[in-house]
């Protein structure tokens, strides 16, 4: 569930939905987060519009998650 311990980051995570096989298209969000402050743990897709993010735990404290930053690649125009 949403309150499992969330230990990396995603890298370059390609966000399909669900029971999609084929080659990856525009608008297929891209998430990354595989750098220094990165901290976006999981993505899970709910629409071509909405996603839901999965944000880890501050290193310092473990109880918050006050902050957020990462990438996306891949979107096509009005998404």
């Amino acid at each position: 569930g949403s309150d499992d311990i969330i230990a990396g980051n995603v890298s370059k995570y390609a966000v399909l939905p669900a029971g999609y096989c084929g080659q990856l298209k525009r608008g297929h969000l891209i998430f990354d987060a595989c750098f220094e402050s990165g901290n976006l743990g999981r993505v899970d897709h709910i629409t071509e519009f909405e996603y839901d993010l999965f944000i880890r735990p501050d290193t310092c404290n473990p109880r918050f998650r006050v902050w957020f930053n990462f990438t996306v690649e891949n979107v096509k125009e009005s998404q």
